[in-house]
Parts: structure tokens; sequence; C-alpha cells
């Protein structure tokens, strides 16, 4: 049967994939080579290597499933990980320890995790013999942490042809275990992402009379763009609420015994702050935002400069995008303007209650009969951003199981100090993947 699935993270976890956000992340080829080389020994697959630039690399694959007639599956994880300083750490970042029960390292939650549990699925696939119904199309990117530009984003555009037919993707953000407790007790919920808000950074530009620092100046670019700023970070986005996140308020309220008033804005917040820790999941996605990041101007204290430029996280709900970009150009006011400081990724959103959702709560409960399992939206973004440009419908569904201690949070590990996934756990995503894709 192989290595143990824990084994298997801590070997992924000691390639150095650091994605410095300059192009460089060299340690993702050394990666990229080892899965490769992985699919092909251990599941007689003949994996693709593919690099956008020098040593970014990613890996596909196409496992063969008994019934060619039914759409293909398409199962995508990242290789790159965020910078880890060991400055705190229990463990040195990459050195994949395993201890106390759990795999340590950065990139354990996110998402090698999901990387040796694809891995450990497919082996143990043909180590018995079986087969999954439909073809399960492998996707192992880099460049995940900066954008996808390249990694799944230039897949998408360079090879589609390998996504062809998808009926869905499953990914990073959800179907782990996140225990909470309210009024009717402790709960175990297991989190289905089935939307993430859009990803839309800007670029602001103000322009001005330069000048003398000493002398009146009511052309200064740099007052203009801070008062623009301010109208920003004050304003206050109206609650929408999506149907995923309507539901996730409602069947987690009713699972912790939490009264769940939707009425208005005020009332939102609310059922949010009372769901305590069940309600994080939800409380950046009941509306969109807007915060200002950065801020460059001039280059001496004696001169008021003739330019000034910030940048501006935007995170917007699916069906928003219009409405919020009305406001923001209302916000900033004359003399500013903006332009996309990145690639934008649109908000994405798949259906709640359909039979894919459906197949993987009945895969999550047939290992956990107590857990709640619910639709969400995810605050931030993933690679489905991408995927979803090929009309895929998207889910963020990496199965993982419970820690042993209940103080552990999958949603706090992820680009934390002392980075960590429980043992068990792993093994109960392999489990629960396993059943999924065999039975879809």
């Amino acid at each position: 049967m192989g290595e143990p699935v824990a084994e298997l993270l801590s070997r992924l976890v000691r390639f150095d994939t650091t994605n410095r956000a300059r192009g460089d992340a060299e340690g993702e080829r050394e990666a990229a080579e080892f899965v490769a080389g992985f699919l092909a020994d251990e599941a007689g697959l003949a994996p693709l290597v593919l690099e956008s630039a020098p040593r970014r690399a990613s890996v596909v694959a196409r496992f063969p499933g008994t019934d060619p007639s039914l759409a293909p599956v398409l199962a995508h994880a990242h290789l790159d990980v965020v910078p880890a300083d060991p400055h705190g750490w229990a463990v040195p970042p990459f050195s994949g320890e395993i201890r106390d029960g759990y795999v340590w390292g950065r990139g354990t939650a996110d998402m090698k995790d999901f990387v040796a549990t694809l891995l450990a699925t497919v082996r143990g696939w043909r180590s018995t013999g079986r087969a999954p119904r439909r073809d399960l199309v492998l996707a192992f990117v880099a460049d995940e942490e900066t954008g996808g530009d390249l990694g799944a984003r230039w897949l998408v555009a360079e090879h589609p042809e390998l996504f062809a037919g998808c009926a869905l993707a499953i990914g990073e953000g959800g179907g782990f275990a996140h225990d909470v407790t309210g009024p009717a007790g402790d709960v175990r919920l297991y989190p289905v992402g089935t939307a993430e808000r859009g990803t839309l950074h800007l670029r602001l530009h103000a322009t001005g009379r330069a000048g003398h620092g000493s002398r009146p100046n009511p052309d200064n670019s740099v007052v203009t763009l801070v008062r623009a700023l301010a109208r920003i970070a004050d304003h206050r986005w109206p609650v929408q609420l999506t149907p995923p996140v309507r539901a996730y308020l409602e069947q987690t309220g009713a699972a912790l015994g939490v009264p769940v008033d939707l009425s208005s804005d005020a009332a939102v917040d609310g059922t949010v702050a009372r769901l305590g820790l069940a309600g994080e999941l939800a409380a950046a996605t009941v509306r969109s935002t807007a915060q200002p990041t950065a801020l460059s101007a001039g280059s001496a204290v004696n001169v008021v400069p003739s330019r000034a430029e910030a940048l501006v996280d935007l995170r917007v709900l699916p069906g928003a995008v219009e409405d919020v970009f009305a406001v923001v150009d209302d916000l900033l006011g004359p003399g500013v303007r903006r332009e996309f400081a990145t690639t934008p990724a649109e908000p994405v959103s798949a259906p709640i209650d359909g039979p894919w959702f459906a197949a993987m709560a009945d895969a999550l409960r047939a290992e956990d009969p107590t857990g709640v399992v619910v639709p969400y939206c995810l605050g931030g973004g993933t690679d489905a951003k991408s995927f979803a440009t090929l009309g895929i419908p998207c889910y963020a569904f990496a199965p993982l199981g419970p820690a042993p201690d209940r103080d552990w949070n999958h949603r706090r590990m992820a680009h934390g100090v002392d980075e960590r996934v429980p043992v068990a756990g792993l093994e109960f995503g392999v489990r629960v993947l396993d059943r999924f894709l065999i039975t879809l």
C-alpha cells in the first residue's frame, strides 16, 4: 500500500516551494518532478510536466475511469507555499516533522495536505485494482499564492484541452473538520465551498501640481489620494446574502441552537457574532470589502509630488461586481483614477442543491455520521477562479478530518506560524476522497 499519507506529506513539505512574488519559486520544479515520478511509478499514469516559465512547473495527469461515457472530474492542488520566517516556529518550517499526532511545516494546511491525499488515493486504486467510474484529471499547479498567472491561469489559457468536458472541479478551501460549540453543545461542521468572492486588486493614481513643500498647494496629489482612501476605508458595504452564505448561517445556527435573524444588516451582523467561532467563516462573506493596503508618493519632505499611488484589496461577492465598482468610483471622486494592479479574478459560484454537493456531503457523513455538512463562500480566492472560466462548476472540497485537540483550527493554520495538520485527519481525508470519487 506504500508509505502512509502522513509520510508522503512530510516528503512534500521538505521541498521548499516558497513563492516570493518576484517570479521565483524554484522549488516548484523539484516538487513537480517528485509528483510526476510518483504518479508514474505508484499509479501507473503518464503525467505531463509543463513549464510556464523556467522552473515554474505544473503537473497534469489523467486516471482513466471505468465508464468513458461519463464526464470527467478535475481535482486541483497547488505546489507553491507562502514564505515562512522560522522565528517563532516550534519546528523548522520545511522539516515536515511528524509529532504529537500532526505533520508540521509550511504548506501542510495550504495545501500540500490535499496533494498528499490525492496521491495516496490514486496509489491505493492501482494497488487494489480499483478505479473510479469517471476519468479523474489531476492538476498539481504552480503559482497559486500570487494569483496563478504562471500556474492554473496559464494552463487554462495554453492547454484548455486537458480539462475539456470536466463536469466539476474540486480543490482547496473546504471539506475540513471545524469544531464549534453553541447552546446545543459541541458540533463538528464540515464547510464545503460553493462560491468565492472575486479578487479585484486596484491601483489608484492621483495627480496634482508639483511644488515646494513650504507653499500652500490646493492641488496636492497626496492629499487628494489620502482623502479618497479615507472614504473607501470608512465606507460600510451593505450586506448581500448569496445562497451559500444564507444557507451556511441558517444551517449552522440550527445545528448550534443559535437564533438566526437575517432581516437587516444589523441583524445579520448580530447573527454572525452569536455564532462565535462558526461565525468567523461567514464574517468576511456577508458583504463585499475594500481595504487600502499600500501607499506611495514623493521622495523628499520639502517637495509636493505631482503623483501619488495606492493599492486597494477589493473583494467582491458573486453578482455584485458592477454595483461595487459604481460605488468605488463615487468614493474615489475627481482627480483619482483606478486600474487593476493584478489580473482580475471574478467571483465564482456553483450550485448548493445539486448532485455534486450531495455526493460530497454523503462521503463526509459516511466517515462521520454526526458531522454537519454546510455550504459556504470563501472570503479569499483559489485556482477555482481560473478553472471556472472554462465553464466548470468549482467546489472547495479537500477533505481533512478532525484533530486530536479541539483547539486546532484549520482556518487559522494557513499562512500561520506552526502550520500543521492532524495525521488521523489526513487518513480520514483519503477515505472520504476515495468514497466520493469512486461512487460519483
